[in-house]
């Protein structure tokens, strides 16, 4: 899994500290919308609403927005989303992948398809980009939540289905394959270890090299989709080489 650290710290730290407070929200607030209707409001049978209340935790979403969302998507005048994927390429061949809930689906498409044309990109058909990505389960821990040493933690989290352990110095990030969520949200929450977020995340099996000059408009592609309300997540296989992150300025 060679470089997933720098592809999950930059997306941990775009979406923790670059992104608007009001952006995570609107995502969070679609996704426990998306999760009540599915299965319901009770956490203890709805696994993926579970999931959505801790990352709204973890991005200190005040509790009366959460239930108010609750209430809302419970009701039969909660606003109904579709979710939607997009397959495409951006200049040089790097792969890109978009998934999107949305009230919208005209929308969403018509804006999705300018984005890839106006940064001289080409959307694909669906399952065209599914041998470039895996889908594994990502959790991100806070080092300073961790009682145990990583040893010990490793240990534990192996019958959970753990993959790959990663860290820096504010963060853990698990690595599981993506049948296995359930199994390691279940175990960190065993071992009483509060999770900040965890998601599904689509992780390329290779990578694409390209010069920081050609970056240039892989990155503005990737800010076009990031800042629209209807994209939940962005993956893509671009090489993050020194170059390249010293024009977003990450270490």
């Amino acid at each position: 899994m060679s470089g997933h650290s720098k592809w999950a710290n930059i997306k941990h730290r775009k979406g923790a500290q670059d992104a608007k407070r009001s952006k995570i929200f609107t995502r969070i607030i679609k996704e426990i919308t998306v999760a009540v209707k599915e299965g319901g409001f009770a956490q203890e049978t709805n696994p993926r609403l579970r999931t959505a209340m801790q990352n709204a935790k973890g991005a200190n979403m005040p509790k009366d927005t959460i239930e108010r969302t609750i209430k809302k998507a419970s009701g039969a005048d909660g606003t109904s989303y579709e979710e939607v994927t997009f397959e495409g390429y951006a200049p040089n061949g790097v792969a890109i992948f978009v998934e999107c809930t949305t009230d919208n689906n005209n929308r969403t498409v018509a804006d999705i398809r300018s984005y890839f044309s106006k940064c001289d990109g080409q959307l694909g058909t669906n399952g065209s980009l599914e041998f470039i990505f895996d889908r594994k389960g990502v959790f991100i821990i806070s080092r300073d939540r961790i009682t145990m040493n990583l040893e010990e933690l490793e240990m534990k989290l192996i019958d959970a289905g753990l993959e790959e352990l990663q860290q820096d110095d504010e963060a853990i990030t698990i690595y599981c394959d993506f049948p296995e969520f359930s199994n390691m949200q279940k175990c960190l929450e065993n071992l009483n270890i509060e999770i900040q977020n965890s998601e599904p995340q689509r992780i390329p099996n290779n990578t694409k090299t390209i010069t920081a000059e050609d970056a240039k408009l892989v990155l503005k592609l990737l800010d076009l989709l990031e800042e629209n309300d209807d994209v939940q997540q962005v993956f893509h296989n671009m090489e993050l080489t020194d170059e390249i992150l010293k024009t977003l300025d990450i270490e």
